[in-house]
């Protein structure tokens, strides 16, 4: 099946942007009378048939919308310091999305080596990952942020750190309690500075493991990630 992204869809009659309608109808081929389905990323799913199979503006007539579609009872949020290499970083945001995950913020911390990333490169890599897992949400993907000023303000039920330094820590299936929404960070290469995990923790954040070995940074949030959806049964 292929999947469509169309975030302004509405109404029972639709016209694909020009990226879209060229990868419908010259790539793959759609002509008059093909059905399709279609996502707006705010988890409403859309099934269509091709009316107009026009390469630069596709009509389509909507038959179907599905509200809420696989929605999930709780929001994952996973906030990551972004490794030197991008290569890395753009597969944690593709395979996270895959799994499922409903925020992303990348994170600049004392040890972290890259301080720079292009989100709309990685936009169009958690776009490409939700067509491909035929999935209706997308994930929010946040601007990079000071990790001292994003700490500060969040909200979600459960926070946690994730860090390699000693310590009294609970691993992440016992320190999780299901159907809550839950907050993760995770550290650069070099990991979080003492410093940040002790003010983490002054602000509400729990240390936790996630394994017996050290794991790399896109390692640890894809475990990270694994393991909420694990527990939550999804």
């Amino acid at each position: 099946m292929n999947l469509f992204y169309t975030p302004d869809i509405e109404g029972e009659y639709y016209v694909m942007s020009p990226e879209e309608s060229k990868h419908c109808v010259r790539v793959l081929r759609f002509v008059e009378g093909k059905k399709l389905s279609l996502v707006d990323g705010k988890g409403n799913w859309f099934n269509g048939i091709v009316d107009q199979a026009d390469p630069k503006r596709c009509g389509l007539k909507i038959l179907e919308k599905l509200e809420n579609h696989e929605q999930r009872p709780f929001r994952l949020h996973l906030a990551v310091a972004p490794t030197k290499n991008i290569d890395r970083v753009e597969w944690l945001l593709e395979k996270c999305t895959e799994i499922g995950i409903d925020e992303i913020t990348m994170l600049n911390t004392e040890h972290s080596e890259r301080k720079v990333v292009k989100d709309e490169r990685l936009q169009k890599v958690i776009i490409s990952a939700m067509k491909q897992s035929l999935k209706a949400y997308l994930p929010k993907l946040n601007p990079m942020i000071d990790f001292k000023t994003f700490i500060t303000g969040c909200k979600e039920e459960q926070k946690f750190i994730a860090h390699c330094h000693d310590g009294e820590k609970e691993c992440l299936n016992e320190a999780y309690e299901i159907g809550k929404d839950v907050l993760i960070l995770i550290g650069p290469e070099g990991d979080f500075s003492e410093e940040e995990v002790a003010f983490a923790e002054q602000v509400g954040f729990s240390p936790i493991t996630l394994s017996t070995s050290r794991l790399r940074t896109e390692t640890a949030g894809l475990v990270a990630c694994h393991s909420i959806n694990f527990m939550n049964k999804i």
